[in-house]
Formats: C-alpha cells, sequence, structure tokens
C-alpha cells in the first residue's frame, strides 16, 4: 500500500480541501493538505530507498483503466529507479511549496482553493511518473496542464492572470497534439501501449518505414519526434516556449511548483523514460539535442536583461531544461535526470526566495525599484546566493557545478556535430547564466534602495520561519545533492553501468557512450564552464557594483541589440501576427458574415421571420365577426368557379 498512499494522499488533500475547506475554519484545509503531502513525501523516500538502493523495482496494478477492442489498459504504477527519483523530486517540492504557502497566502481568503490546486497538480504529477502505459501517462500529462491552468489564473480578477492561464493552456495543446498523434501511431505500429511491450518490440522495428505521400519515413523516427513535440510544450522549449515567462502572473508558490520540479520537467522524463524507442531513432535524437540547446542559448539571452525578479528565474528555467534535453538528444539520460534531481533544489530556492523578497518589499518584483537590502532580509540573501552558486555552476561545493558540467562534457564526448553544437551553445549560455543570476543579486540586494520613499524600508523584514524553513531545507539540497561523497545516498546517477543504479529504467545502446566518455575529454573542455561562469560573474560585478549607473545609460539608448533581447527576441510580436491576428480574423469574419448575415440573415431573420410575418397577417383574417367570414367563402367559391369555368373554356 506504501505506493497508492504516495500516489493518492494528494488527491484525497485536494479533495477535502475543495469541499470542505470552508467549513474547516481557517488553517484546517491548509494544513490537512500539507500533512498529505508531507506523508507522501516521507514515503517517497522510503520508496527510493527500497527501489534505487535495494533493488526493489515492482509494478502494482490497481484497476482496468480502459477495455475497448484490442485496446486494454490497465492502471498500474511502475515503481523503478526513474519513478522513484521522480517521487522524491516531485513529493519533496510540493511539500515544502505547501509548507512555504501556508505563510505566503495567509492574507488570501481563498487559501482552501489554492491549496486544493496544488494537491490536485501533484496527484497529476504523480499519475504521470508512475504510470505503466501512455494512455495513464497522457491523463497524467493533461491532468498538469487542467492543474497548471487553474493554479496560473488563480487570481482571475485580474485580466493578466487570465490571459496567462489561456496562453498556458492553448501553447500546451499544440504540443499535446503531437503527443496525442504520438500515441496513435504507437498502438498502430505495437498494438499496445504498455510501455513494457512497445519497449521490448521497439528494436525489432528499428529502420522499418511506411509510406506517406510517397515518401518512405521511418516509424520511430515519427513516433519519437512526435512524442518529443509534446515535451516541447510541457517543457517551455523554443518555439513552444511563450507560455512559461507569463505563468509568473500565479502566486510565487506556484512558480516554484510549476518551473522547478513538476510539470516542466515531465518533458524531460517523458525522453528518458521512452529511451528504448529514443535510441533506435538517431535522427530524432539529433532533433532533441538541437532543440535542447538552441533553448539553452535563447532563454539566457532574454534573461539578460529583464526585470521582473520572477520572469528572469522563469527564463532560467526554460534554459536549464534546455541543458537536459542536449543531455538526453547525445543519450546521455543519467545526466539528464541528475541535472533534473539538482535543479528541482537550487530553482524551487530561487523562486521561493524570490517570493520572500517579493513579499518583504509589499508585492514588488520590478527589481529596479529595489537594492540594499541584504542587511534587512539576510536569511533570505543568504539562501538566494546558495541557489546562485549552485545554478550558475561555482566548482565543488555545490550541486549545480557536478549535474550541468556533467551535461557539458557529455555532449563534446558525442563527438558529432550536434554534440558540438550543443556543447558551444551551452558553454556560451554558461556565461550568460551567470551573468543575469548575479545581476539578479545585485540589482536585489546591494547597491541603494531605489523603490519610492526610503522610509518604506522601515517596515521591512525577513520572512516567519514557516517560509524559511523550506528554503533551508531546499538550500541544504542545491548545496550537496550532486556531492560524490554522497553519491550512496543520493544514487550515482551518472555512472555508465546500469546494473549501479538505474537497474534497466533507462536504455543506452553500447556505441552511444558520450557519458562514459566524458571522463576522457581535454582539461580545458573541463574547466570551460567554470571560467566562464567567471566571465559572467565579473561582468555583472563591473556593471552592477563597479558602474551602476552604466546599465540604465545603456538601455536608454535603446540599441538593436538590448530590444532584440528585452522584447524576448519578438516571439511574442510574431506569433500575434502569424497566428493570433489572423485567427481573430477568421473568428471575426465567421462572427460577422458566417453566423450573422449567412445563418441567422438565412434562418432566424430570414425565412423564419418570413413565417412569422406571414403568420401574424394571416392571424388578422381570424376577426370573430360572422360576414368577415361570409365573405371569405364567397371570395373562395368566386374563385373556384372562375377556375371551372376557365378550365372548362380552356379544355374546349
Amino acid at each position: 500500500m506504501l505506493y497508492q498512499f504516495i500516489v493518492f494522499f494528494p488527491l484525497f488533500g485536494a479533495l477535502i480541501a475543495g469541499l470542505l475547506g470552508r467549513f474547516m475554519g481557517k488553517h484546517g484545509a491548509e494544513y490537512l493538505a500539507t500533512f498529505f503531502l508531507c506523508v507522501s513525501a516521507a514515503f517517497s523516500i522510503v520508496a527510493f530507498y527500497e527501489v534505487a538502493m535495494l533493488h526493489h523495482a515492482t509494478t502494482v496494478r490497481l484497476f482496468s483503466f480502459l477495455d475497448s477492442g484490442d485496446l486494454q489498459v490497465d492502471w498500474s504504477l511502475r515503481i523503478d529507479t526513474l519513478t522513484a527519483v521522480m517521487l522524491v523530486v516531485v513529493t519533496g517540492v510540493s511539500a515544502l511549496v505547501h509548507v512555504y504557502s501556508i505563510g505566503y497566502m495567509e492574507h488570501d481568503e481563498h487559501r482552501p482553493r489554492f491549496f486544493s490546486y496544488l494537491s490536485l497538480f501533484t496527484f497529476a504529477m504523480l499519475a504521470l511518473v508512475t504510470s505503466d502505459n501512455f494512455v495513464q501517462m497522457f491523463f497524467g500529462w493533461e491532468g498538469v496542464g487542467l492543474a497548471s491552468y487553474l493554479l496560473i489564473g488563480f487570481w482571475y480578477t485580474r485580466p493578466s492572470a487570465n490571459a496567462a492561464a489561456i496562453k498556458a493552456f492553448i501553447v500546451n495543446r499544440v504540443g499535446d497534439f503531437g503527443f496525442a498523434l504520438g500515441l496513435m501511431a504507437i498502438f498502430f505500429v505495437f498494438r499496445s501501449l504498455d510501455f513494457t511491450t512497445v519497449f521490448d518490440a521497439a528494436a525489432g522495428k528499428a529502420g522499418q518505414t511506411f509510406n506517406f505521400a510517397g515518401y518512405q519515413i521511418d516509424i520511430l523516427t515519427t513516433i519519437c519526434l512526435l512524442l518529443f513535440m509534446g515535451a516541447m510544450g510541457k517543457s517551455a522549449q523554443f518555439l513552444l516556449h511563450t507560455w512559461l515567462p507569463d505563468a509568473m502572473e500565479g502566486p510565487t508558490p506556484v512558480s516554484a511548483l510549476i518551473h522547478a520540479a513538476t510539470m516542466v520537467t515531465a518533458g524531460v522524463f517523458l525522453v528518458c523514460r521512452c529511451s528504448p524507442l529514443f535510441e533506435q531513432a538517431p535522427i530524432a535524437l539529433a532533433f532533441v539535442t538541437i532543440v535542447g540547446a538552441t533553448t539553452a542559448f535563447f532563454a539566457a539571452s532574454v534573461g539578460l536583461f529583464q526585470n521582473d525578479i520572477k520572469r528572469v528565474i522563469a527564463y532560467s528555467t526554460c534554459s536549464q531544461l534546455g541543458y537536459m534535453f542536449v543531455a538526453a538528444g547525445v543519450s546521455a539520460y543519467q545526466a539528464a535526470m541528475f541535472h533534473l534531481f539538482t535543479h528541482a533544489f537550487f530553482k524551487a530556492l530561487l523562486f521561493l526566495g524570490a517570493g520572500s523578497v517579493i513579499h518583504a518589499l509589499n508585492d514588488e518584483q520590478d527589481m529596479r525599484k529595489m537594492g540594499g537590502t541584504y542587511k534587512i532580509i539576510p536569511w533570505t540573501y543568504i539562501l538566494m546566493l546558495a541557489g546562485t552558486f549552485s545554478l550558475t555552476g561555482f566548482p565543488v561545493f555545490f550541486s549545480g557545478f557536478w549535474s550541468k558540467d556533467a551535461i557539458i562534457e557529455s555532449a563534446f564526448a558525442a563527438h558529432s556535430s550536434v554534440g558540438t553544437y550543443g556543447f558551444v551553445l551551452l558553454t556560451v549560455a554558461a556565461a550568460m547564466t551567470s551573468f543575469y543570476s548575479w545581476r539578479l543579486i545585485f540589482m536585489t540586494f546591494h547597491g541603494k534602495y531605489r523603490g519610492r520613499d526610503l522610509h518604506d524600508l522601515d517596515h521591512v523584514h525577513d520572512a516567519p520561519q514557516i517560509m524559511l524553513v523550506p528554503l533551508v531545507i531546499l538550500a541544504l539540497g542545491a548545496v550537496i545533492a550532486g556531492w560524490p561523497l554522497l553519491s550512496n545516498v543520493f544514487g550515482n546517477f551518472i555512472t555508465e553501468d546500469q546494473s549501479e543504479f538505474w537497474h534497466g529504467a533507462i536504455a543506452q545502446l553500447p556505441a552511444h557512450n558520450a557519458l562514459e566518455a566524458r571522463e576522457m575529454v581535454p582539461a580545458w573542455v573541463q574547466l570551460a564552464p567554470t571560467a566562464m561562469m567567471l566571465v559572467g560573474f565579473l561582468i555583472a560585478w563591473y556593471f552592477y557594483m563597479e558602474r551602476p549607473e552604466l546599465p540604465a545609460q545603456l538601455a536608454a539608448r535603446r540599441g538593436p541589440l538590448y530590444l532584440f533581447l528585452y522584447n524576448k527576441w519578438y516571439f511574442d510580436e510574431l506569433y500575434d501576427a502569424i497566428f493570433v491576428r489572423p485567427a481573430k480574423w477568421i473568428g471575426r469574419q465567421l462572427w460577422k458574415i458566417g453566423d450573422g448575415k449567412i445563418i441567422d440573415g438565412f434562418g432566424p431573420d430570414g425565412v423564419a421571420a418570413g413565417v412569422l410575418d406571414w403568420t401574424r397577417q394571416i392571424v388578422r383574417l381570424q376577426s370573430g365577426y360572422v360576414y368577415h367570414y361570409a365573405f371569405a367563402m364567397l371570395v373562395g367559391v368566386v374563385v373556384f368557379a372562375t377556375y371551372f369555368v376557365m378550365a372548362g373554356g380552356i379544355g374546349k
């Protein structure tokens, strides 16, 4: 029953908080939902120990989920090392976000609804990562999409929050359309949607093709590209990334939950789970690498000049997800999962730390109106420093150093054109990551206070303990989660020997040995990320500590490069011109012409209105006077007589 409790406890918390929250007192719903999540997190640690350390992988069948002809699907819990890692990440971060939210949402009157949505989101994500078949995975996949819509638009009285929720929902539907087509193709090819059945038969389908429009298309390449299209939407990869920064309209705990460890990592989990398919589709793997590297570079470049503290961290998330996909694209799935694991700690820490800053500064999010606060909110400052050191890859002592460098080295060790492409862009992105991360620290905590009134700082204070405790725990993970000395505790994620930790949960062909070959890369490759980190730090120090007046002067010039990056490569404007405006124009034409003039004009305003007018005229004949009826009869007799006379005359 251990695994059932892990998955369904958050659902119980969501139902109770959502249905009975208003009757449970001021804090009843949030305490109960948080309790269920904490129990689920504790059980997940036990499950991780049993599966990853004691090698007790298992599959638990719960009930028949779908039975329609050849399509028979059970709801089963697939508990292997890949699942165990995700259970710890999802329930651990979610439990800490629940605890943090008790303090952060203290003054919100809709707390029961908020905690219900949080727990529902966690349940959907757990259903996704424990799935034993593609249908169950799709259920969880769409579940997190629904819950994210509810959470991003939680403050539904704000038009911007509603717009952001709708944008996230629609963009994810684009990716999910590809995912759904991929599932249909899998069933058509393998006659099953069960993971074990499909993965065992994958090698036998390698190289097989199907005819499409006169061309022979590789089957597994097509399936993998369609699946990855779903991953691009859920993990906000290049071209389908536009929803992620706007998701900041939700409460800050939502940002931590969605961007750190749950929804956005679902795409990475999907690719790693489907590694038996991707290993047989080299073109798809190359595409994953290209998209991941492009996303890492693009998002890092956009984050350079953003001023909203949460948006900077959001673009950082988008960039770090690109790192994970590059690792998966060069078949270093273990490195991708390692970075996913460490990233969950330091990115949740940064988001919740940003929430503490916003909470202290009366909901201010513009870094240009901050500064000079490191002595006033010292705990938040120190904890965010730990997250920043880990994100930028400060050597040896922080987890991000170990996981991110493993990806960069693996990309180089792949010795392929796409691997080199990934290595170059990830190395450059490392410098940009360091710059915008330290820019955030310097603008938020150092220098002079740039708010409206210096007396505003008189009321600024550090977050309450219920918000700081989760930050301390996350900071501990951000520091030590990647240490090699603790590999026996956290698991040796990046071992090339499958029997040591992953035990077959990840498939990898012998020829795809980038992870093993990374140990042999030149010293300059190993030092490159650290060197770029130092370059980014020094540039940020010069601009925001030594010459703090310089950034404003450069921004005032509004040069083309600055505008290009500040406006996010103009993707929103481009999509507005290509998709939004034409869609609105088509909708307006269908409304005004199709519905208004044609349908209404011919139907309700045409034939129906004419019949009604004629009916009203005829009704007037029903006057009730006998002489009117007699006159009508006389007219009728005359008409009939005339007809018969004329007909008879014509006949003669």
